[in-house]
């Protein structure tokens, strides 16, 4: 993975050319890392079966002012046939790097499916979509970007009815984020397997009141694909994994 041979620039300039969503990097980030004066990749967790190979590396760099930032690697290939493309996507930020690997893991064709569970039928299916999720347990927030975080969450949205910029601006005062994952269920839709992940993204704001982002991440596309959607609320976000489950 590393070349002790290899220039800190030069190991920079490899990530960020390689990386399927580098441009997502912030430019702040982008900035700072051009005064990387050294850095040390380490494997932070892999996860290997029939149908995925992938594995997270953590990437730290000093800079010229004697702090350091981090840059995540998510890299991943369908199952472990060698000649398999590997994709590689970047994170500065530990949670997003987080809910990537999820949606990887969320997608398994070996994961259980509804289908093997008793024979549930739809209703089955749409009811556990639809169920209230456990008791939350105590949030503990993070200051780390949180304004930015929310920022990329709503631009990896492609739902039409995502929030707008009324809800954007507000977030633009957030401070400190926490993410949970509600609900993560593999199923099957028409005659093909779907995974479904849902998520909270909860943040407090300056002023002290807290607002949520809802993201739904599903394979329910016509094509297999990972899509994103993002809602103001729970019901909504719920309301749309269960129309999702009809369309495919």
């Amino acid at each position: 993975m590393s070349d002790p041979y290899e220039t800190t620039e030069q190991h920079l300039d490899r990530l960020l050319r390689r990386a399927l969503n580098s441009f997502d990097l912030p430019d702040s980030t982008v900035d700072l890392l051009g005064s990387a004066l050294a850095h040390s990749s380490t494997l932070h967790s892999s996860h290997h079966s029939p149908a995925l190979h992938r594995e997270t590396y953590r990437h730290t760099y000093l800079l010229a002012d004697g702090s350091d930032l981090t840059l995540w690697e998510l890299v991943h290939s369908g199952g472990r046939d060698e000649q398999a493309p590997r994709r590689h996507e970047l994170y500065d930020d530990e949670g997003d790097a987080h809910v990537a690997a999820a949606r990887l893991a969320g997608s398994l064709s070996d994961a259980p499916a509804f289908g093997d569970e008793g024979g549930q039928g739809e209703l089955e299916i749409l009811t556990l979509l639809m169920a209230a999720p456990p008791a939350p347990v105590p949030r503990t927030y993070a200051p780390d970007n949180s304004a930015d975080h929310a920022r990329r969450v709503l631009r990896r949205a492609e739902n039409r009815d995502r929030p707008g910029e009324e809800k954007a601006r507000l977030l633009r005062s957030a401070f400190a984020h926490h993410i949970t994952q509600v609900f993560g269920r593999q199923c099957q839709v028409g005659d093909q397997e779907a995974g479904f992940t849902l998520y909270e993204h909860a943040f407090l704001l300056l002023d002290g009141s807290e607002t949520s982002l809802w993201e739904v991440e599903h394979t329910a596309t016509p094509d297999g694909r990972h899509m994103c959607e993002v809602y103001e609320d729970e019901r909504a976000a719920r309301a749309a994994m269960e129309s999702r489950t009809r369309i495919c």
